[in-house]
């Protein structure tokens, strides 16, 4: 069994002007691609080779463990966004979230706050605790919190510089700005619906 490269549920000129054509084409197509075909090379013929990517993220360590939480964080990013975002999230992810930080405007800031305080390469994610409560975290590089069975990721931002650097150079805050506007809060309602379930 090999881990797939899965497709965008996208074109790549659809996230316009989040990120051009040229960037999101060179993020998937070289970065992703590459995790994935260095993650199966790294278990073929190995006991890991007929595990699925949670599991190896679960299990793996090192460099099979970077490129297989990349793969997933990559797999996950990409459904959280749509090019037709931009709406507030509705139900009870948005009550979650007004419940937590007092107002969706209030969270907006706080998650940008979080963005532009991770020091280098990762991500910033809204999650879900095995408590109910919604909290903003930072994993660095390659960490992922699919690794802990009580934390639920529901949306997530690649703040790596190749995600970005084309389009904004060092102006991180800038896309993430853009960001709101291609959100898809169903994907993250989805889950948090999950979570909850």
């Amino acid at each position: 069994m090999s881990i797939q490269l899965k497709s965008l549920p996208y074109r790549y000129h659809e996230l316009e002007p989040f990120v051009s054509a040229e960037t999101l084409r060179i993020h998937y197509e070289q970065h992703h691609k590459r995790y994935v075909d260095n993650l199966n090379s790294d278990i073929e013929n190995t006991a890991l080779d007929e595990k699925g990517l949670h599991e190896i993220i679960r299990d793996a360590e090192g460099r099979v463990y970077q490129n297989a939480a990349q793969v997933w964080n990559h797999n996950f990013f990409w459904q959280c966004l749509t090019p037709h975002g931009g709406q507030y999230p509705k139900g009870g992810l948005l009550t979650a979230i007004e419940d937590e930080y007092h107002s969706f405007a209030n969270f907006q800031q706080l998650f940008e706050h979080s963005t532009a305080r991770r020091f280098g390469a990762g991500w910033t994610w809204l999650v879900q605790l095995s408590n109910g409560r919604l909290q903003i975290i930072n994993t660095r590089d390659a960490d992922t919190p699919a690794t802990d069975p009580n934390t639920q990721p529901l949306l997530v931002i690649d703040v790596w510089e190749h995600a970005y650097y084309i389009d904004y150079h060092y102006r991180r805050a800038d896309y993430v700005r853009q960001f709101w506007y291609f959100v898809n809060w169903e994907f993250a309602a989805r889950n948090y619906s999950q979570a909850v379930s």
